[in-house]
């Protein structure tokens, strides 16, 4: 299911895009009419176009045409999400209802970082393990009297953005991992430090929640 929402959600995307090109190409007075619309009212707008010509050769027919049968096919593509998102939503709350209800984590993060542990059940020996596994381990790039840590480019790409996520969602809403920012910053590291031990802190976070959830799982 969260393939067929990915594609989905790429296809959208694509879509949109497409969209916004003939929006810039399309001749005049349509142009002038919705090119300055956002997206929602942007696509409303193209679905109820109709074309004032009947003559399929008119550059206006043709476009009036495509804008509305792209504006269908978002509707239509965004109407597919919003069905799968409840129904992941309901899934994921049912299987990982812990890891679910840890601040910043939504059933999209939640359900990735599921798929990823329940894909290699045999890799969660301990939190360690589960931080390589979702590309969150410190790697040691210290040099001379310099000692620091690099990101990891290693493991599960995937789980790694639901981290990434989960630590983007905190930073602005999480008054605890803000507080952390300032204190870390104070001591001189970049954000892309203070990023990377957030997401090792949410990883660890994570895998005890989740060992919580799969344990309630087994019969």
């Amino acid at each position: 299911m969260r393939v067929t929402r990915a594609s989905a959600v790429k296809a959208r995307t694509a879509a949109t895009n497409q969209l916004h090109a003939l929006v810039t190409t399309a001749p005049e007075p349509l142009r002038d009419n919705i090119r300055n619309l956002r997206r929602t009212r942007l696509v409303r707008a193209c679905h109820q176009l109709t074309a004032n010509s009947t003559d399929p050769t008119t550059p206006a027919w043709a476009t009036t045409t495509a804008l509305r049968i792209l504006a269908e096919r978002i509707k239509h593509l965004s109407a597919q999400i919003s069905d799968l998102d409840r129904q992941l939503k309901r899934l994921v709350s049912q299987a990982a209802p812990r890891t679910v209800a840890l601040f910043g984590v939504g059933p999209d993060t939640a359900g990735q970082l599921l798929t990823t542990a329940g894909d290699n059940p045999n890799r969660l020996n301990n939190e360690a393990a589960f931080a390589h596994l979702t590309g969150a381990a410190p790697i040691l790039a210290s040099s001379g009297r310099t000692n620091r840590h690099r990101l990891n480019r290693g493991g599960d790409r995937a789980a790694n953005r639901a981290l990434y996520a989960i630590v983007l969602t905190r930073l602005a809403r999480d008054p605890r991992t803000q507080r952390y920012v300032q204190r870390r910053t104070a001591e001189g590291l970049s954000n892309k430090e203070i990023i990377r031990c957030l997401k090792r802190y949410v990883a660890r976070e994570v895998y005890t929640t989740l060992l919580a959830d799969f344990a309630a799982m087994t019969p």
